[in-house]
């Protein structure tokens, strides 16, 4: 069974409670939270004050994705605001620094995750694969939500999955970036188990059929 996070990228912002309570009795499993900091991509978000201010609304795991320029400098205070899990782009940094900041991520006790843009190609993660909780692949150019789903990403996905089941098969695959109720199913197929739907969720007409199917 799969993973889904709906993003609040495409959520109500003045009623961001309300809509993360909703995901909860639609039976979503974690909540995405997509942090831009208009730098790394060409758009600006949230950042950790509002983190901090979701923490008690809901039991579900944040799954933070943090989409800024030299992530390890936030990684602290972002665990302190409550994230579960926190993804730092392996574009974002040196790779040394990126190391790092996954290295600080698990010794703050959160789970850490990387993630690949479109253009990067799968064998760029082989240095990282055994110091992450989880590896997600853009399905489309991050930075805003609605674009149309990359099928190409497939084989990365395949090819990830086949690299951590020699490697750290725990590690789960994460996809993000137009998954509906159609596009779901190739992302399973091809190995993904947590899949972020942020349009397709908050669009649906009935969103606790919606995660069902991304569920199932």
């Amino acid at each position: 069974m799969a993973i889904i996070a709906p993003s609040i990228l495409s959520a109500d912002f003045a009623n961001l409670a309300r809509d993360i309570r909703d995901m909860e009795k639609n039976g979503a499993d974690w909540v995405h939270v997509d942090v831009m900091d208009g730098n790394f991509v060409p758009n600006i978000s949230i950042g950790i004050p509002v983190v901090k201010a979701l923490r008690p609304v809901t039991g579900l795991p944040l799954d933070v994705h943090l989409m800024i320029d030299r992530p390890i400098r936030y990684v602290e205070e972002f665990v302190k605001a409550g994230a579960d899990w926190l993804t730092v782009h392996l574009e974002a940094d040196l790779p040394q620094n990126i190391l790092a900041c996954l290295e600080k991520i698990r010794s703050l006790g959160c789970k850490a995750a990387l993630s690949l843009k479109p253009q990067t190609p799968a064998e760029a993660a082989i240095p990282y694969l055994t110091k992450c909780d989880m590896i997600l692949v853009m399905t489309v150019e991050p930075g805003f939500g609605g674009q149309k789903f990359m099928a190409d990403m497939m084989p990365k996905v395949r090819a990830l999955r086949q690299m951590l089941e020699e490697c750290n098969p725990a590690c789960l695959i994460e996809v993000d970036g137009g998954v509906d109720g159609e596009t779901c199913r190739v992302c399973k197929e091809s190995g993904a188990q947590v899949l972020v739907a942020g349009s397709a969720y908050f669009r649906a007409a009935d969103r606790a059929a919606f995660v069902k199917t991304v569920q199932a």
